[in-house]
């Protein structure tokens, strides 16, 4: 018989590590995250599993077994009650999320937080967590699989594959942004939903894309790639690039035409004329960017040049200080930072400028 308040401690150290699981990932939560929140010394958590990785196991394998046994149970029915020819990939898609939803309905087997657990558990990419589930759930997935590639005889496996693998990523994603009681407000819109038309609404992109056509050859899209390769200018080697912008000759760095920085010209000529696809993942105006890339870029010819700039030897003292690539790259990085994919994505994205 194990010592009084064990059994108590064991489930707050459980129930920590997933909801730590949930916020953070695997790779981010550590152990002293753990003993805070469960309110535990490091000890209890070595007696109880011994590492981390331990401890990992016994929250995925408490929730995901009984998950994927009635899973399974749900597709041997759905199989036997459908023909091979009546049964679509919307069975199969229920067979896999309405246990799911079930569980997270009742707290004894996973409450409000489930969906966000099994979001963050298909969305993680530690190689741990993504091993774990390849070892012990191998089979599940075979044999979803094999369901879905029955139901869908005119897709090739690989394509199938491929669509499984982004579509259903996609969906972890979603579920992994919010538990089940803020979730369903957002999807139901106030109206009164039963589990069937909840599960339509939420697997209705992976319906699509299962059901969509096999691509052709030309399309639209190749349409719009030669019109975006026609409308980006041809890069132009400059015979000569002074930082302090004296075009007459050879003046000023020394830097000569047959120097191979095989530089463009349309930058200096017009920072706003580049490309069509005028805005870029940080934020910036053309023009700005346009001045960021040509401060980054006269620092790089200039460190060719005088290989002792880092040292403090501005021979000319002219054209940008050494450091102009640092603060460049530092602008790009805040700018990228303050970019935030939203949690759930039927909230509003950050601007960058926020």
């Amino acid at each position: 018989m194990g010592r009084p308040g064990a059994g108590d401690t064991k489930g707050r150290i459980l129930e920590a590590t997933e909801l730590l699981f949930i916020e953070f990932g695997y790779e981010a939560m550590s152990l002293r995250q753990i003993t805070a929140r469960a309110k535990v010394n490091l000890a209890a958590v070595n007696y109880h599993f011994g590492s981390k990785e331990a401890l990992m196991q016994s929250v995925l394998g408490r929730r995901l077994d009984p998950l994927n046994t009635r899973r399974l149970a749900l597709l041997d029915a759905c199989e036997e009650r459908w023909t091979k020819e009546q049964l679509t990939c919307d069975h199969v898609l229920g067979a896999l999320f309405v246990p799911a939803l079930q569980m997270a309905r009742n707290p004894d087997t996973g409450g409000p937080a489930f969906l966000r657990l099994m979001g963050r558990v298909y969305s993680d990419t530690s190689p741990f967590v993504q091993n774990y589930l390849l070892g012990h759930y191998a089979l599940v997935f075979d044999r979803f699989f094999e369901a879905f590639s029955r139901a869908l005889p005119h897709l090739p496996r690989a394509e199938l594959g491929w669509r499984l693998h982004f579509a259903l990523k996609a969906l972890a994603g979603v579920l992994a942004g919010d538990d089940l009681n803020n979730l369903l407000p957002l999807f139901t819109q106030g109206k009164t939903m039963n589990d069937a038309s909840l599960l339509a609404r939420l697997t209705a992109l992976v319906v699509a894309t299962l059901n969509a056509p096999l691509p052709g050859e030309a399309g639209a899209l190749d349409q719009v790639v030669e019109l975006a390769e026609a409308q980006v200018p041809t890069p132009v080697a400059q015979a000569d690039d002074a930082p302090n912008g004296n075009d007459s000759g050879n003046s000023g760095s020394g830097r000569h035409a047959g120097h191979g920085n095989g530089r463009s010209s349309e930058r200096s000529s017009s920072p706003t004329a580049a490309s069509p696809f005028a805005g870029d993942l940080f934020g910036r105006t053309p023009a700005a960017r346009a001045r960021a890339d040509d401060a980054a870029d006269d620092h790089d010819d200039l460190g060719a040049d005088e290989h002792d700039d880092h040292h403090g030897d501005n021979n000319d003292g002219d054209g940008p200080t050494p450091s102009a690539r640092t603060r460049a790259l530092a602008i790009r990085r805040s700018n990228a930072a303050r970019a935030i994919f939203p949690a759930n994505p039927m909230r509003p994205w950050r601007s960058p400028n926020a």
